[in-house]
């Protein structure tokens, strides 16, 4: 493989981190129509243009993000063609941390500012000083490429400093010796009158985040033509249609195509995942007595078990879209992982709530009747999105941060025998020590038992086998407090354990130093967000640093360069021609729902939402009887037990909460065969202030795919 392939590859696959920087979501590229070619404007719509030749000539889209490169000269005038691009090798770039990557520009803290000489840097700070060094890092790496080849490219990763995030883009560019011009399309302002009072008067300036739309960034694109754009947050489907209606001319009241574009950048927006990433599910094969014989019984699920090497070597996905809303999406030929029904159908519903009326700000989207038609191994035709009855939602999200008070955790690890006894004995010496100090504390704490059931897949208290046998534990309490000496009182309280617990224990206490604030989702009408569009062009620097654009080309070899392309077909070519299971479950005896189904989690705030599609399509009316209101709620239960230890009382308390609390509603995907479930209440208060290990919920979809069900005939 050539080195410039090999940076063109590498460029494809980092421009998905750069753009996902901001709220951590992913996709890749979808290329646009020919600019030479005149395109009649009844073809197009009133909106029709002359597209500009040097700038945008096409599109790629990155996870929050789109470039635009060069057709070929065989782009169909009429539809968004894919450029020729060298065929993808092992070779990939190296991976990134989501450490390193993430950020959440909606949920800053207020400051901690006791003593303004001694205060600690806010999390607000924080925040935007790590965009200013991922922005750094990217554009010294794509800049150069970018601006040789003609590429815009479109990035959220202005997240609460837009503004900053283009100085610091346009200083980078004069350092190296590059002219470009740096567009920004950011919310400066909301009307805090269209606020309740409640949550006007405890908010700064710059603290409140909206969900803005695709108009933007057209508008953007439309006046200054800019080599980048940088934007506040933007829904993620937006940012993928903004392109897509600037370069295909579509009109803001052509709804269908604006539900077939949302749909692209819909299953675009999560990357890798919609090409087996985050998909794989290994299986193994058991073997057990049943009526006298033994038998092979699999464990987890056969139709998703992708070979290591074949995940190793995935594609990011891209997108070829007409300009009459014709939508395929695909991945490179002869990469890895797997694009087919099954990661589709998952993508489709994952966060969507009800998929009759998927919000976003520019149209409400009815994804029940979408189908996916297999073309070849790497391309997928995408059909059936329409605009909702509610055609446009009259109000835009907005992200509020709100003060939740102070959290205190301790772990501390035990093993061998007994452990998890001793694990137990920890937890009530914790939980009576604060109940001395600062009564009534207790209902803030909940605790679990990493190893055993912190994800709740599990109930020791039914399970003595599994607690006898289990040697290696790491018991976790967490609490949230009102007060900041209850959150200290707790620390030391479970630092006691050290000196004061059971036997064999090494302990690990935490306390946030700043508040804990989750962000809250209200509603503002569209009249009351203030959106600013501006251009900056950079200075070329006197001392241009030509060593600044060789290195930014350069990166190690990495290790999957070593697998060969013929065994990397041979393990992915099994998996990638297997189609959809032609055979219905079993019926009348209890096997795991792994066996019938798949699903994929996500989370929405303090809501939780999860899919149910059947390996053998006919198997959803089946799936109706079983997947019921009651039975979820059942299920998902034992996720708010405050304790691995609950006692009868603890059990009841539980479950009244549950019956008065936590909201279940079940809707169905027609075209897909599939339901959607959304979990109303269930995430401890969502990902900001919750007291659990897996805060996203992320889990939970095996947790439900683990559960024994019998279905009907």
């Amino acid at each position: 493989m050539s080195r410039e392939s090999h940076i063109n590859r590498l460029v494809a696959v980092q421009r998905w981190v750069l753009t996902m920087a901001s709220v951590f979501r992913e996709g890749e590229r979808a290329n646009l129509v020919n600019p030479q070619t005149q395109i009649p404007r009844g073809a197009l719509g009133d909106r029709s243009r002359h597209f500009s030749q040097q700038l945008f000539p096409a599109k790629a889209q990155g996870a929050h993000g789109v470039a635009f490169q060069p057709p070929t000269s065989s782009s169909n005038p009429q539809s968004l063609q894919s450029p020729t691009v060298p065929t993808p090798s092992p070779v990939q770039a190296p991976p990134v941390k989501p450490a390193v990557v993430r950020a959440n520009p909606g949920k800053q803290p207020k400051p901690k500012a006791k003593d303004p000489n001694k205060r600690q840097m806010s999390m607000e700070e924080k925040h935007r000083l790590s965009v200013g060094l991922q922005i750094a890092e990217w554009m010294r790496l794509l800049l150069p490429l970018a601006v040789e080849k003609g590429t815009c490219i479109i990035t959220n990763m202005g997240a609460m400093n837009s503004l900053g995030a283009q100085e610091k883009v346009l200083q980078i560019a004069s350092s190296l010796g590059i002219s470009i011009t740096v567009g920004v399309a950011h919310q400066f302002a909301i009307t805090k009158t269209a606020l309740d009072p409640c949550i006007r008067d405890g908010v700064k300036d710059g603290q409140i985040s909206t969900y803005l739309g695709a108009s933007p960034i057209v508008t953007c694109l439309e006046k200054y033509k800019p080599n980048v754009v940088i934007t506040s947050r933007v829904a993620d489907a937006s940012l993928f249609l903004a392109p897509m209606v600037y370069e295909l001319g579509w009109d803001w009241d052509e709804f269908d195509l604006l539900a077939q574009g949302s749909l692209a950048g819909h299953l675009l927006e999560c990357g890798c995942q919609l090409t087996g990433g985050y998909f794989m599910h290994p299986v193994d094969f058991r073997t057990i007595g049943f009526r006298w014989k033994l038998i092979s019984k699999p464990l987890g699920d056969k139709y998703r078990d992708i070979s290591f090497p074949c995940l190793l070597d995935l594609s990011l996905p891209y997108a070829e879209v007409s300009f009459d809303g014709k939508v395929c999406v695909a991945k490179a030929d002869g990469s890895g992982g797997a694009l087919n029904f099954s990661t589709c159908a998952e993508q489709l519903l994952y966060e969507v709530g009800d998929p009759g009326a998927y919000i976003t700000p520019d149209v409400i989207v009815d994804f029940q009747d979408v189908t996916f038609q297999l073309l070849s191994s790497s391309k997928i035709l995408c059909s059936g999105a329409k605009p909702s009855a509610s055609l446009v939602p009259d109000k835009l999200l907005l992200l509020v941060p709100k003060d939740r008070g102070w959290r205190g955790w301790g772990e501390i690890s035990y093993g061998g025998y007994q452990c998890v006894k001793r694990a137990e004995a920890a937890e009530f010496l914790v939980r009576s020590w604060m109940e001395e100090v600062y009564p009534g504390t207790n209902d803030r704490i909940i605790s679990y038992i990493i190893g055993l059931d912190s994800l709740k897949a599990t109930g020791i208290n039914n399970s003595t086998t599994l607690r006898m046998s289990c040697e290696d534990i790491r018991l976790r309490m967490d609490g949230l407090f009102e007060l900041k000496e209850h959150a200290v009182q707790f620390t030391k309280e479970f630092t006691a354990l050290y000196t004061n617990g059971p036997a064999g224990g090494g302990v690990k206490p935490f306390i946030n130093n700043t508040f804990t604030v989750m962000s809250l989702v209200v509603q503002v009408a569209r009249e009351h967000v203030h959106v600013l569009i501006s251009s900056k062009q950079s200075k070329i620097s006197n001392s241009n640093n030509q060593d600044d654009v060789s290195t930014a080309h350069s990166r190690p070899e990495p290790v999957s360069s070593a697998i060969k392309e013929e065994a990397k077909y041979n393990n992915c070519r099994e998996f990638l021609l297997t189609g959809i299971n032609c055979s219905p479950a079993q019926a009348g005896q209890k096997i795991p729902l792994y066996n019938i189904a798949h699903s994929r989690a996500g989370d929405k705030g303090n809501d939780l939402n999860f899919s149910i599609i059947p390996h053998f399509p006919p198997d959803i009316e089946r799936l109706k009887k079983i997947i019921t209101r009651k039975w979820v709620k059942e299920v998902v239960s034992t996720i708010l037990n405050p304790s691995s230890f609950p006692d009868s009382d603890a059990i009841t308390k539980r479950d009244q909460w549950v019956n008065e609390n936590v909201k279940v509603e079940i809707y169905e995907a027609r075209g897909i065969h599939s339901l959607n479930v959304v979990v109303r209440n269930i995430l401890d208060g969502g990902v900001n202030c919750s007291r659990r290990i897996d805060r996203h919920g992320k889990t939970i979809s095996d947790v439900i795919l683990s559960q024994q069900v019998a279905l009907p005939p």
